[in-house]
């Protein structure tokens, strides 16, 4: 891949001349590289952990069967087939919600986390053949539509023992379907990392669904306290690792704060209220500051154009450049300089993001210093 990079020089009235930068990608043939989706590259990592997964899954599998077995000698194979899907999906439900906590506690974690989406997609293959077997068993002989009659053949929702717990899996499973069906980065993309990231947080609440979905289905009828002290045990695990591993981040998180303060920067607001290819300005110790926010980036230059003044803040970010919105004067916005040949320069300011918000130190670097932007995390 080339990457080109060209300046074009265009005359305003008053025989002014400035520059627009214009970034070009051209890939190897020479043609213009289009934005295009590619098909998940299976290097040996994604091989090695789907391998691991599902030797693991079927391990789990096997130990369940052999255990219903054991237990009830006169299992019929559609009621195995039910225990043992469902058995394995909550297991790798719990396995799921616990590898992000795992992950911000030890760094050893972080391999799985990577690829959790495989495991997800995984878990929610299992459920679904739980549920499509536990609908054919319980509501598919009757002259009522099988889904209808998940939601009408018990109502009694005042009634702790009777509870209509399946219509709680059920919407469980369409909650784990529309994550399982969202999992590429193609709806990563296409649904923007905000929305993206909401829908799958939707997990805790179908985890929570499952939880009374156990609680007041199969555990009513189990007179064993071993089952109750199992799912408990589950629930307070996850419960657990997420407080710990919030607690450390908190920590972490002020620490970060106290350095930024000792170290001489200043809290100016949130990244979020900063729009694309625009800037926000603040005044700090005298210093006038334009902080720019573009392609995931965000850097900080000095708020006056050096043509005659401008405020480049009420500009924004053309091709790459800031553009001064009194005359069109360009600079870039890591370093403060004019594309050549011109040789404005602009001073510069060191930036950080911590939780959200824009921290900027007012101490100004000399004009046309390359500062390195703050990459902005996919929220």
């Amino acid at each position: 891949m080339l990457n080109h990079e060209s300046v074009i020089k265009k005359e305003t009235p008053g025989s002014l001349v400035h520059v627009e930068c214009v970034n070009t990608n051209y890939s190897n043939s020479g043609n213009l590289m289009g934005v295009k989706y590619e098909a998940v590259l299976w290097n040996r990592q994604k091989k090695k952990y789907d391998r691991i997964l599902w030797l693991g899954v079927l391990g789990v599998l096997g130990i369940f069967i052999a255990a219903q077995l054991i237990l009830f000698p006169q299992i019929t194979a559609e009621t195995l087939i039910i225990r043992v899907t469902a058995l394995t999906a909550f297991t790798l439900l719990h396995l799921i919600l616990m590898i992000g906590p795992l992950a911000r506690l030890d760094d050893r974690f972080l391999p799985l986390l990577y690829n959790r989406r495989h495991l997800g997609v995984s878990m929610f293959f299992i459920a679904l053949i739980h549920g499509v077997f536990s609908i054919i068993q319980f509501h598919a002989l009757g002259d009522v539509n099988p889904i209808v009659s998940v939601f009408v053949s018990n109502q009694n929702y005042q009634a702790i023992s009777k509870f209509p717990f399946q219509v709680l899996g059920f919407l469980a499973l369409v909650i784990l379907f529309l994550m399982a069906a969202t999992s590429h980065d193609f709806w990563l993309k296409n649904l923007s990392p905000k929305v993206w990231k909401s829908l799958h947080m939707g997990v805790y609440i179908a985890y929570a669904m499952l939880i009374a979905h156990v609680a007041l289905g199969a555990l009513q009828y189990e007179s064993q306290p071993v089952y109750w002290v199992i799912l408990f045990t589950g629930f307070a695990t996850i419960s657990g690792l997420h407080l710990v591993a919030g607690f450390k981040e908190s920590k972490r998180l002020k620490n970060e704060r106290d350095n930024l303060k000792e170290s001489g920067f200043v809290k100016v607001g949130p990244v979020n209220e900063i729009q694309e290819s625009c800037a926000k300005t603040v005044f700090i110790e005298g210093e006038n500051i334009a902080i720019f926010k573009y392609g995931g980036k965000v850097s900080a230059v000095h708020n006056v154009c050096k043509h005659q003044m401008g405020p480049l803040g009420e500009g924004k970010i053309v091709d790459g450049c800031i553009t001064c919105p009194w005359h069109g004067y360009q600079y870039l916005p890591e370093n403060g300089q004019s594309p050549p040949p011109f040789t404005e320069l602009l001073h510069t300011y060191e930036v950080k993001v911590a939780e959200g918000n824009v921290w900027v130190n007012p101490i100004p670097k000399p004009e046309g210093t390359f500062v390195e932007p703050v990459i902005l995390e996919a929220k």
